[in-house]
């Protein structure tokens, strides 16, 4: 079985799982349209082809048994501006589903690291630009990754620029039931934060800026091999970046934010 067959057989389960559509037909049949389930699917194949929605449906037509995993035939392929419109339709939630479901494939520790990093916003002519108010040219994005196996448990995204500290705070404390332990550089020191984190009963490894002698103490035992595991996320992001690209395509703002996730989601149940 080639890489990409056993990949898209992963895309489909788990965007049933996620859709909750098990017993629905993927081509449309009268006046009904595709299952949600097969337009998930192919944004996954797009995403995992690294290609344009225009060049994966190319590509896609010329995949009998690829689309036969999904249960579509090439005459059921749809135009490319209508997967335009069912990315737009389809809303972040589901996808960070989709992205929860992927991490569950490899049972995470529930030792986790958080870091974050930028992506491009594809370029834009200066006219799209001056009319859209179009300014920003990187996406922040905040991973949370699991050290062990390297899923991705949650992403922030932000076109701002908020303070590591405060979106820490909020991607731990939406995943701290399933927590042991966070690691963290120094651009996460917030007591406030370790304190919240104590009390949900995840041990922060968030090493202090120095300030006095007794920061010292602190980051002596706060180093250690659970400390040193959270370059897992940095390894995370540049093999996302090397094998699903370092931009995101999509112009709107929410857009980009649901590629970016969605591209977590693809990048480990592309993985063995």
């Amino acid at each position: 079985m080639s890489k990409i067959s056993r990949f898209t057989k992963k895309a489909v389960r788990l965007a049933k799982n996620a859709v909750g559509g098990r017993g629905e037909v993927a081509a449309p049949e009268g006046d009904g349209g595709f299952a949600d389930y097969a337009a998930v699917s192919l944004h996954c194949l797009r995403v995992y082809l690294e290609k344009s929605y225009r060049e994966a449906l190319d590509l896609l037509s010329e995949m009998p048994q690829i689309l036969g995993e999904i249960g579509l035939d090439a005459d059921d392929l749809p135009d490319h501006s209508t997967l335009v419109k069912w990315f737009d339709r389809i809303k972040t939630a589901l996808w960070r589903v989709l992205l929860r479901l992927s991490a569950q494939l490899h049972e995470p520790s529930g030792h986790a690291a958080i870091d974050a990093t930028f992506f491009d916003r594809e370029n834009a002519s200066k006219h799209y630009c001056r009319r859209t108010n179009y300014r920003v040219q990187t996406l922040k994005a905040t991973a949370l990754v699991d050290t062990e196996t390297q899923a991705i448990l949650d992403v922030h995204c932000s076109t701002g620029k908020p303070h590591d500290t405060k979106v820490g705070w909020q991607v731990a404390r939406r995943n701290a039931d399933d927590l042991t332990s966070l690691a963290a550089d120094k651009g996460y020191d917030w007591m406030e934060s370790r304190d919240k984190l104590r009390e949900e009963g995840v041990r922060p490894l968030i090493k202090h800026r120095i300030f006095r002698p007794i920061d010292h103490a602190h980051n002596a035992r706060v180093d250690g091999p659970r400390y040193r595991q959270r370059a897992m996320c940095e390894t995370v992001f540049s093999t996302i970046k090397r094998t699903l690209g370092d931009a995101v395509r999509t112009r709107t703002w929410y857009g980009e934010f649901r590629e970016l996730v969605l591209m977590c989601a693809v990048h480990k149940s592309g993985r063995p």
